[in-house]
């Protein structure tokens, strides 16, 4: 409930960036403002998250490191989105609809077959998943699924309020030096 109530009051405070955000994606490429992707959730569940969209209304719906040239589709505010993780920030309607936390496993792709099968089998499909977690800050998307694993899993065994205050704290430092972001 914690989650959810700090999502609302965080996304009030958040709205003019959100306007803003909004705007720029509007006058560039038009609507949707909104990304929307099937992505698993808590027991292997699905759910959609929501996210700012960064790229052309004609990009396919895969990950970003599967498309041949990623940066051809790329809005000129994506980059910035992306750089900034501001694109995240609707993921906050997620953690308002219970589908999500502030601090877990990042969700994965409905087509992740073989992260989700390392995820089960280190138990880590049990948590909810967050907008951040102790993988994202340390490799993000420098790091093998393997290791990703076991930096959740690591954080599935050490999970309490502080790691996930000391958590978010780093998250703060990498989206401002722009760590583990490749694309």
């Amino acid at each position: 409930m914690f989650n959810r109530l700090f999502a609302l009051i965080v996304l009030i405070i958040l709205s003019p960036i959100f306007l803003a955000v909004a705007l720029a994606i509007l006058i560039e490429d038009g609507s949707p403002i909104f990304f929307k992707q099937k992505r698993v959730g808590i027991n292997y569940t699905f759910f959609n998250i929501y996210k700012f969209r960064s790229m052309k209304k004609n990009t396919p719906n895969v990950a970003t490191h599967l498309l041949e040239n990623p940066a051809s589709y790329l809005l000129r505010i994506g980059g910035v989105l992306r750089k900034l993780s501001l694109d995240e920030l609707p993921n906050l309607i997620n953690i308002i609809n219970g589908e999500m936390v502030f601090v877990g496993p990042r969700p994965a792709l409905y087509n992740q077959d073989d992260l989700m099968a390392l995820r089960v089998s280190a138990g880590v499909d049990k948590l909810k998943p967050g907008i951040t977690g102790w993988a994202q800050i340390n490799g993000r998307d420098e790091i093998s699924i393997e290791a990703k694993v076991a930096l959740e899993k690591e954080y599935l065994d050490r999970r309490s309020t502080w790691f996930d205050m000391v958590i978010v704290v780093k998250t703060f430092t990498s989206v401002i030096f722009s760590k583990g972001v490749a694309h």
